[in-house]
C-alpha cells in the first residue's frame, strides 16, 4: 500500500471514547477508516462473510434477515474461545481488505492522514509495520464498565467479559505513541481540544 499519506492506529479499551475521538479527527481533516463498520458490513444480511459463517457455525447463528445472530454469537464466543478464533479467521481478512480498499480510495482523494479506528489493534499484532504511529483513548477499567452499562443495557458481568477478552489497559499504553486520557474529568471540549492538538502533530 502507498505511503503517500500518514497511517495513524486509533484504538482503546470498549466505553474508552475512541469511537468519539476518531469523530474529532475526521472533522479536522483525517480520512477515518472504521474497522468495526467493515465487520457489521460484512456481516450484515448479503454480506461477504454470511456463506462462510453459515458454513463454521450453522444456520442457528444466522438471524432472519439473513445477518449474523449477534447476540447468540457475542454468547457463544465468550463461552468457547475457539469460536472467536474461528469467527475471527473469517472476518479479519475481509476487514483487512476493506480497510486497504478505503485506504486507497482515501489517498486517491487526496487526504494526507488516514486514521484506522481498530478496537482490536494491540491483539492482532500485525498493524505495527502499516502504522506511522498509534492514539490509545485511556480511562479508567471502571469508567469503562459504566458508560457502557449506561450506553448499551449489557449487565456488568457481561461487559466484564467484553473487558477480559481485550487487551490490558497497561499493553495497549506500552503500545501507544500518543495517549489521550479520557476519563470522567473529561468534558467533550477537552476532547475536542486534545483531537485539534493531535491532529496538528500530524499537520492537519
Amino acid at each position: 500500500m502507498s505511503r503517500s499519506a500518514q497511517h495513524i492506529g486509533l484504538t482503546g479499551g470498549i466505553g474508552s471514547g475512541k469511537t468519539t475521538f476518531a469523530s474529532l479527527l475526521q472533522a479536522q481533516g483525517a480520512a477515518l477508516i472504521d474497522s468495526d463498520q467493515i465487520a457489521r458490513e460484512v456481516a450484515a444480511p448479503g454480506g461477504a462473510a454470511i456463506p462462510a459463517i453459515r458454513q463454521a457455525f450453522g444456520g442457528a447463528y444466522i438471524d432472519s434477515q439473513g445477518g449474523l445472530d449477534r447476540v447468540r454469537m457475542r454468547q457463544l464466543v465468550y463461552e468457547h474461545p475457539e469460536a472467536r478464533t474461528r469467527l475471527e479467521s473469517i472476518i479479519h481478512p475481509l476487514v483487512n481488505a476493506g480497510s486497504q480498499q478505503q485506504a486507497l480510495a482515501a489517498e486517491a482523494s487526496g487526504h494526507k492522514v488516514i486514521v484506522f479506528d481498530v478496537p482490536l489493534l494491540v491483539e492482532s499484532r500485525r498493524w505495527a509495520q502499516r502504522l506511522n504511529a498509534v492514539i490509545v483513548l485511556d480511562c479508567a477499567p471502571e469508567t469503562q464498565i459504566r458508560r457502557v452499562m449506561a450506553r448499551s443495557g449489557l449487565e456488568r458481568a457481561a461487559v466484564e467479559a467484553i473487558m477480559k477478552a481485550q487487551a490490558t489497559r497497561e499493553e495497549r499504553r506500552q503500545s501507544a505513541d500518543i495517549v489521550i486520557h479520557n476519563g470522567d474529568d473529561c468534558e467533550l471540549r477537552t476532547l475536542e481540544l486534545l483531537a485539534q492538538e493531535t491532529a496538528a502533530l500530524f499537520g492537519l
